[in-house]
């Protein structure tokens, strides 16, 4: 391993060599640790009275124009005090704790599309939706489609199974609470610097292991043509930081698809990541209007298996927006040749509107 000077800060901004490894734990608010922050609410932004009265009049205004909902920027939402909370939450998640959980929307004064034009509006306001699919859906419905998850195709989001803890394919993740379930389904997070961390200080032998670049399944929603698995390091520090791609559900179907099984050291690297992830994580509750937002290359996060209502209108839904942010994280350029992960998943079926 090579060594650095000084402990780098979670917002260094150096250029390193390209394919260093970190040897130093990294300091700063994003190395946070679930047990910490279940002490107290801090974490929590509540919107204002203010901030919902804003919301409230872009959406109706964009709806009284007609404007179909993809077709909605950033300066036909305008939010001229909320604006600069968005801002506030935009540097927490780039230079703080990598996520923000947003309660207070009164989701029961909205009908489901106008809640889709609200968190569209503040999604403008914080990045630009790409692709979570080969559909070319840009506001997803994360809710139970009676899917099987080891089939092809099929994502852990269009089931009810327990969703392992990993990242999602760009910068920012966002979710909005439409409908919570009967039972289960909450949300866990967990810092992937916090994860290294405890990583570097307990079981070092692993770290080097876990900047080799592993094959990720693409789930049949490859570019045309091309190759059904990409492959990308867990852990890469490059352009001064340190960024995880940890998703072990991908890397075991990849298995599958290749033939080609992962070594009992990689294993092991893994199951001991797993063990950690379960000593730092944070659970957190989703109720009707409560949104969250994550940096997928410091947060880890996952969904506990859930039972739903017998009912279609009662069925747990949320609403998921994948967001690549302006100023986003650089990454190698042999990580890049594999795969742009900012850009989400490439488009083989025009977009529903």
């Amino acid at each position: 391993m090579g060594t650095k000077s000084k402990t780098p800060d979670a917002n260094d901004q150096r250029s390193e060599r390209m394919g260093a490894i970190l040897t130093e734990p990294v300091t700063g608010r994003v190395a946070w640790k679930g047990k910490e922050l279940a002490q107290d609410d801090s974490w929590l932004y509540r919107l204002s009275p203010r901030a919902v009265g804003e919301l409230e009049t872009a959406a109706y205004a964009v709806e009284r124009r007609g404007l179909p909902l993809f077709r909605i920027r950033r300066e036909d939402f305008p939010l001229p005090g909320f604006g600069e909370e968005l801002k506030k939450i935009s540097e927490e998640l780039e230079s703080g704790r990598g996520f923000v959980q947003v309660k207070g929307l009164p989701i029961e004064r909205y009908t489901l599309q106008q809640a889709k034009l609200i968190y569209w509006g503040i999604g403008t306001h914080l990045g630009e939706a790409v692709s979570q699919n080969a559909r070319g859906d840009l506001l997803g419905d994360v809710k139970d489609e009676g899917l099987d998850i080891r089939a092809a195709r099929v994502r852990g989001y269009q089931t009810r199974a327990v969703s392992p803890f990993h990242v999602d394919e760009t910068d920012v993740v966002g979710l909005l609470c439409w409908r919570p379930s009967k039972s289960g389904g909450a949300s866990l997070i967990a810092s992937s610097t916090a994860l290294y961390n405890e990583l570097l200080r307990r079981y070092p032998w692993y770290v080097g292991v876990l900047y080799n670049r592993f094959s990720y399944d693409w789930r049949g929603e490859q570019p045309k043509g091309g190759s059904p698995i990409y492959r990308w390091p867990v852990f890469e520090y490059f352009d001064g930081k340190l960024s995880c791609r940890y998703s072990r559900r991908m890397i075991e179907f990849a298995q599958q698809t290749t033939g080609t099984m992962l070594t009992g050291l990689e294993r092991e690297a893994f199951d001991t990541m797993d063990s950690l992830i379960e000593e730092l994580k944070l659970n957190i509750s989703f109720e009707p209007g409560d949104m969250q937002f994550l940096n997928n290359y410091v947060i880890l996060h996952s969904r506990t298996a859930f039972e739903d209502y017998p009912e279609p209108d009662r069925k747990r839904h949320l609403l998921r927006l994948w967001l690549t942010v302006p100023d986003g994280r650089r990454f190698s350029p042999e990580t890049l040749r594999e795969r742009d992960v900012r850009l989400g998943v490439p488009v083989a079926e025009p977009a529903m509107g």
